[in-house]
């Protein structure tokens, strides 16, 4: 959000002053001004005309555009951003309404990502508008965080209706909230702003946008119809909703009344015991769910199956395996305010003390594959008194503790209501991430497991390539399993090596080591994978 100070003489239809600029998103930007001839405070917002707009007189479009809103105002009185008046000046459009309450989301993400019952609480506020719209034969088109207004308790104002509709005509803002069907030109219906809610709650809890912005329109339009999106990390019970609202088939997408539902109860459970459900919302329709999994660093989630039309549709929710989805897309680099770690969802084995519990060969790095041709050495299962030059033994206030480079911390740290928890750790300016995780709720098989994850990153991650077989290990007399893949993230092309190990019969601890393909093989990366895995110590061990 960039928030930009104006004050002009120069007055929006000889009547609109601007003075104070709120929220600017691509095609769009938002001032709090005032009608010079009544003195009240209004809201203007400038965005780029359509073509659909372009094509229409000035009075068609401002006639559609203030009914519109003016018939949701009287179904959903105060959650609508009324206009009052609209002007056109070469190819924008000026909308004119009452200063909503509140700031616009945009603004509130610009502090970082909100936890998930209050994305849940603004979701569902955006829910009951966007529904009430429908059922009135209206379409937003146009959804975005600049477009939802957050009063402090909680209240929610939805504003641009009347922009976009279900024109065909290509969407000019915010393109990187576009459904993938407005990305190929094919106009858009209710399921387009379920798209555009799912892209927003995404954003809300994981801190940072489902599909980036490109820095241009047709960049942007072929990210959103192309590029997988990470499952987010951060979701907890909302992942499900989030995942089935961002299904590239509107057909598959989550209806209303089922998202409703899984907000409800989460915000219910919260009222009810202050706690996180503790199964996956909701199960649709009557049909059987896959049997609760076990995941590392997450409170238990089921597999529920979303039914949107006639196609029934699975979603992976249990946390490991959405991180799994995040994993290989994940930005590693350490300088960013939240990585986004990569957990395991099945138990990433720590250091074995069996002979197959060496460290993962290494692919050349020009064209990495599963066949090395230099292999890390064995780390040894014998501790050492001191940590080998460049390395200090860094114990965490989990319980757990490892040798880390020096300059290495603790960068995101996320815990969940069982005690399971995941420490991203690393430094700024090191692409490099090690990301430990534990869980009291794991399945007795970690290559099972793997595999989950190896078909969820198959599907969402961006020239996802696993490297060899999943191994099994024996790491510190516990069993476990190994897995190894390569990924892009941001252009770079990234390797990572995951180890799971049980503990006990449903407890455990992974680790997962992310670092760019190419310098995978560096003495000084063999060495630090080679060290963690030898001094890595559970706390509950």
């Amino acid at each position: 959000m960039v928030k930009v100070q104006v004050s002009t003489d120069e007055l929006v239809a000889g009547r609109y002053r601007l003075l104070e600029g709120v929220q600017h998103e691509e095609g769009r930007e938002g001032w709090h001004g005032q009608d010079v001839e009544s003195e009240r405070p209004v809201t203007l917002t400038r965005s780029r005309l359509p073509a659909h707009l372009r094509e229409e007189a000035e009075l068609r479009t401002a006639v559609r555009i203030t009914r519109e809103s003016e018939a949701l105002g009287l179904v959903c009185p105060g959650r609508v951003s009324v206009v009052f008046d609209v002007v056109e000046d070469k190819d924008f459009l000026w909308t004119v309404t009452a200063r909503p309450e509140g700031v616009p989301l945009s603004v509130l993400l610009g502090h970082g990502p909100v936890d998930y019952v209050r994305a849940a609480r603004i979701g569902l506020g955006v829910l009951d508008v966007l529904g009430a719209a429908h059922q009135e034969g209206i379409t937003h088109g146009d959804l975005s965080p600049g477009q939802v207004w957050v009063e402090e308790q909680g209240g929610v104002t939805v504003a641009g209706f009347g922009l976009m509709g279900v024109s065909a005509s290509p969407r000019v803002t915010a393109p990187s909230y576009a459904s993938p069907e407005q990305a190929r030109g094919e106009g858009g219906g209710p399921a387009t702003d379920l798209w555009a809610l799912g892209a927003i709650m995404y954003e809300m809890v994981e801190g940072r946008p489902a599909i980036r912005d490109r820095g241009g329109l047709e960049a942007t339009f072929r990210a959103v119809e192309r590029l997988p999106i990470r499952a987010p990390l951060s979701a907890g019970p909302l992942s499900p909703a989030i995942q089935g609202l961002l299904r590239r088939d509107p057909v598959e997408r989550v209806p209303e009344s089922v998202v409703r539902e899984a907000l409800t109860r989460i915000l219910k459970a919260e009222l009810d015991d202050d706690s996180m459900p503790t199964e996956t919302l909701p199960i649709f329709r009557d049909l059987d769910a896959p049997p609760t999994r076990r995941v590392w660093g997450k409170v238990p989630l089921s597999r529920p199956v979303l039914l949107g039309g006639a196609l029934a549709v699975t979603v992976v929710c249990f946390a490991g395996l959405t991180a799994a989805g995040g994993l290989s897309e994940r930005g590693t680099s350490a300088s960013g305010p939240a990585p986004s770690p990569r957990v395991s969802a099945t138990p990433s084995p720590t250091p074995s003390a069996s002979p197959s519990n060496t460290v993962p060969q290494q692919a050349p790095s020009t064209s990495p594959s599963p066949s090395s041709s230099s292999a890390s050495p064995s780390p040894s299962h014998t501790f050492t008194e001191d940590p080998p030059a460049g390395f200090f033994r860094y114990t965490a206030p989990q319980g757990f503790s490892v040798e880390l480079p020096k300059g290495w911390k603790p960068l995101q740290t996320e815990n969940s209501a069982d005690g399971s928890y995941r420490v991203t750790l690393g430094a700024s300016g090191d692409p490099r991430t090690l990301v430990v995780t534990y869980s009291t709720q794991l399945t007795s098989d970690p290559v099972a497991v793997w595999r989950e994850v190896d078909t969820s990153l198959r599907g969402d991650s961006i020239a996802y390539e696993r490297l060899g077989d999943i191994r099994t290990v024996t790491y510190q007399g516990y069993k476990g399993a190994d897995m190894e893949w390569l990924s892009t993230n941001g252009g770079v092309r990234e390797r990572t090596f995951g180890r799971g190990y049980l503990i006990g019969d449903h407890e455990g601890f992974s680790l997962r080591w992310t670092t760019p393909a190419a310098d995978w093989d560096t003495t000084a990366n063999r060495a630090a994978l080679a060290t963690f895995l030898r001094t890595f110590k559970g706390g509950s061990q």
